[in-house]
């Protein structure tokens, strides 16, 4: 249970992150597990540095060092960020910087309600239930009967089931369920076609009010997620593109012309020219590539009940003011002289 909460030491069952020189590997710490046929034997981890043991990992210190047949490696606790880099792909997934950034806008806080809808392979949602412990929960939807069902056992095994809710629905044809109407704080939805989720947001977000995400590769998408925002009284509607961009801090050796020679240089006995010298810098350099696209964060506040009701208000004015005025622009020309004619 190793993802619950911070420990000093591996217990059985844990799940922990073997750090190999800069590669990363996550191991369920059992000391038996059944082989191709079904038979118990004992779990032998191989990685490129030898074969390691997994039950001599049970009462080690987070942290440290372990020996492996051709070398050593260092045993850390599980974070969502290190899960995301290790865990078994079913799906695409959202790595670490996009990760944050929907932390942010959504707003979350321990106790938030948020729900998900596209779990996939997860590691989104371990952020998430991070965020919003102990009195939070997420519900996170998938469509895939399949992928619903292991996400939710992969909590039950990382001791999260408590606070997390995996379910198998169609949500863009569903919606949430009854149950979770008016009682989100955040919406994310990571869906090919998130306009069509929108209503069902609107219904799951508390009449206090609440935010809105979706994740969407493609800026068709994000034109037609807009016009939807805007057209059931969402406000403060933006969308962004996280790209992480790692500049080195390293030392350079330039050469350097000792141009000293110019000041007393004549026509008459002209000065020879000193060699160059060489001087080191601290620079930062930038990456020779970067990533040219992620995703589009299409973020938005849906405004409480009062001001959505107010604004519709306001709207309706505003359309029958319009309506009228167009009647009276297609009136015929003595329209109104021969109503007052026939009244007399």
């Amino acid at each position: 249970m190793s993802f619950r909460n911070y420990k000093s030491k591996i217990d059985e069952g844990d799940t922990v992150i073997l750090y190999l020189s800069n590669n990363l590997h996550a191991i369920e710490v059992k000391p038996e597990i059944k082989n191709k046929k079904g038979e118990m034997v004992e779990n032998v981890y191989q990685t490129t540095f030898g074969a390691l043991k997994v039950r001599n990992l049970i009462g080690v210190d987070y942290g440290s060092r372990v020996d492996l047949s051709k070398g050593w490696g260092h045993v850390l606790q599980p974070t969502p960020e290190s899960w995301s880099l290790t865990l078994p792909h079913r799906t695409q997934i959202i790595y670490t910087p996009d990760i944050s950034m929907i932390m942010l806008q959504l707003d979350l806080v321990p106790g938030s309600v948020v729900i998900e809808a596209g779990t996939g392979s997860g590691s989104l949602t371990h952020a998430l239930i991070r965020r919003i412990r102990p009195h939070g929960h997420v519900y996170t939807f998938d469509f895939h009967d399949h992928r619903a069902k292991v996400a939710q056992e992969e909590f039950d095994d990382h001791g999260l089931a408590e606070f997390v809710t995996a379910r198998h629905r169609d949500v863009l044809a569903e919606g949430f369920g009854d149950e979770l109407s008016g009682k989100a704080d955040a919406v994310f939805l990571d869906l090919p076609s998130p306009w069509s989720g929108i209503p069902h947001a609107v219904v799951a977000i508390k009449n206090e009010g609440g935010r809105f995400c979706s994740f969407s590769p493609c800026i068709e998408q994000v034109q037609r997620t807009c016009s939807a925002l805007e057209s059931h009284g969402f406000q403060d509607i933006s969308t962004m593109e996280v790209l992480q961009t790692e500049i080195k801090v390293t030392k350079r050796t330039v050469p350097v012309r000792d141009l000293s020679f110019l000041r007393h240089k004549s026509s008459e006995s002209p000065v020879d020219e000193k060699p160059n010298s060489e001087k080191s810098f601290v620079v930062g350099t930038w990456p020779t590539s970067t990533p040219g696209h992620t995703g589009y964060l299409t973020v938005a506040t849906l405004p409480p009940t009062f001001i959505r009701k107010k604004c519709n208000q306001v709207q309706e004015s505003s359309d029958q003011l319009k309506t009228i005025e167009n009647g009276e622009k297609d009136k015929p020309n003595g329209a109104e002289e021969m109503s007052i004619d026939e009244n007399q």
